[in-house]
Formats: C-alpha cells, structure tokens, sequence
C-alpha cells in the first residue's frame, strides 16, 4: 500500500550534486576567472605600454604624462595633504547628485504614470530639456545659487533627473497589461497596483537607470567644478591645464576612472542584493 503520509521537505532535496552540474559549475567559475584574469592582463599591458613608450620619447611625456610620474604626483598630493581632500569634495557631491537625481526622478516618473493628463502636458518639455545641452545652465546656475556645491549638485541634477524621469517611466508604461488589470479585477487600487506590480516588475529598469546616473552623475559634478569649484578632482584637472601641469591632469583623470568603477561596482552589488530579496 501506499502512505499517505506527507514527507518531510528534506526528503524532496538531493542530498548530492550530479556530475554533470558539477562540470558546469566549474565551467561558469573557470569563465569568470578567465574574464577577470583578462581585464586585469589588459590594464596591466595598457599601462605598461604607456610607460614603455614615454620612457623611450616615442610619445612626448610632457603630454601624455606616464604612470612612473603619476605616481609620483599621488604621492606629493598626498604628502601635502591635499590628495583625500579633493577625492572627498568630488566623491561627496557625486553621490549627493546620484540620490538625488535617483530619488527624484524616480518620483515623478511615478506621478506622471499615475496621471495620464501630466504626463500628457510635460511630455514635450521633457523632450526638450533633454535635448538641450545642460552645460548651457551653468552660468545661470552659478548666478541663481551662487558659485558653490549647490551649483555644483545643480548641474548634476540638470544632466541626469531628465534621463532618469523617461528611463523609469518608459519602464512603468510597457509593463504587462494584464497583470494590472488582474489586479484591478480583484478590486485592487491604484495604489496597490504601483506598488504590488509595477514598482517589483520595474526594478531592473530602476537599476538600469542607477548605472546610467553613475556616469551622468560624474559629468555633472566634474563640468560643476570646471565652472565654479575651488577644491575637487574637476578643480585639479582645470588648475593642471591651466599651469600646464599635465601629470596632475592625468593623474585626476585616473582617480576619477577608478572612483567611477568602484562607485559602479556597487550598484552591482545593490543589484544582486535587490534581485536575491525579490526572489525569495
């Protein structure tokens, strides 16, 4: 006869992996080792070609500059005291400008999905302030708020609350249809709808728009301080062109690629934490 009894869960689970799950495990692992071991072989050779060639006056070094010499200027920044001073300044009104221009886009993307007549009239000035080139509010900036981080952050604002506003709404508005009008059929709100179906489908548009505002973030807070900063990486790179410093130009642009990537990393990682709550 047969039980009726219901088993344990466990029961249900193979207590060993099969071999052929195993050999792909292994595989998936040996791939990303290989891609990393790549990207690392490729900066290494880049920068190692860099120095070659600088060191032999193939390429002029009073203008390309080389890593030797970068070095050398990150560890007189340093010793000055001025090099955590400027990577603070830039850092901080960059991230300032990503949560803000995140947050706020974000919402009125929601108010402009949830009303239909708004985003009816906004429509063509959001199309418009897209296309128009953001550094052209700088001097207007700098005269409404003055020649400080509040300008600075405004300028972050002006280049990514526009991108972020189509971005997430465009992922509102092709969510599946039925799905809300399953939700509306058992008597859900519009409110319930926001939050129970649109807001969870469009999470991987929302990441999306988080690294999109990682680079847009970065321009902003940079062309900020072209105009109006006294202290930050954008300062460093426009006083190093100006003396004719260009180790201290290219040495900026190296610390704003690493803090760029590490800032992108993670948001990466905000995404696998987000995407493994969802899941379970």
């Amino acid at each position: 006869m047969f039980s009726l009894r219901q088993k344990d869960n466990s029961d249900l689970v193979p207590e060993t992996i099969s071999l052929e799950h195993k050999k792909y495990l292994k595989s998936v692992q040996r791939q990303k080792l290989l891609v990393r071991f790549t990207q690392i072989m490729i900066l290494v050779l880049a920068f190692g070609l860099w120095e070659l060639l600088a060191s032999l006056k193939i390429v002029d070094p009073f203008i390309t500059s080389q890593p030797s010499r970068i070095i050398k200027t990150i560890n007189t920044l340093y010793q000055e005291g001025a090099l955590l001073h400027h990577i603070y300044i830039t850092c901080l009104e960059t991230i300032i400008g990503f949560v803000l221009g995140t947050v706020l886009g974000t919402v009125i993307a929601i108010i402009l999905w949830w009303s239909d007549f708004i985003s009816k009239v906004a429509e063509p000035y959001l199309v418009i302030l897209n296309s128009l080139p953001k550094i052209a509010l700088g001097p207007i900036f700098i005269v409404w708020i003055g020649a400080g981080p509040a300008a600075i952050i405004a300028m972050t604002l002006a280049i990514s609350l526009i991108v972020t506003i189509l971005e997430v709404l465009n992922g509102f508005l092709v969510i599946d249809k039925e799905k809300i009008k399953l939700v509306q059929t058992f008597g859900g709100t519009k409110l319930q709808v926001m939050t129970k179906v649109i807001l969870p489908a469009s999470l991987p548009t929302i990441i999306n728009a988080l690294k999109i505002n990682v680079g847009l973030s970065w321009v902003g807070v940079i062309v900020g301080e072209f105009l109006v900063s006294k202290a930050g990486l954008g300062y460093l790179i426009v006083y190093g062109g100006q003396v004719f410093k260009l180790d201290l130009v290219m040495t900026s642009v190296l610390i704003l690629c690493i803090a760029a990537a590490l800032m992108y990393q993670g948001v990466v990682y905000l995404e696998k934490l987000l995407i493994t709550r969802h899941r379970e």
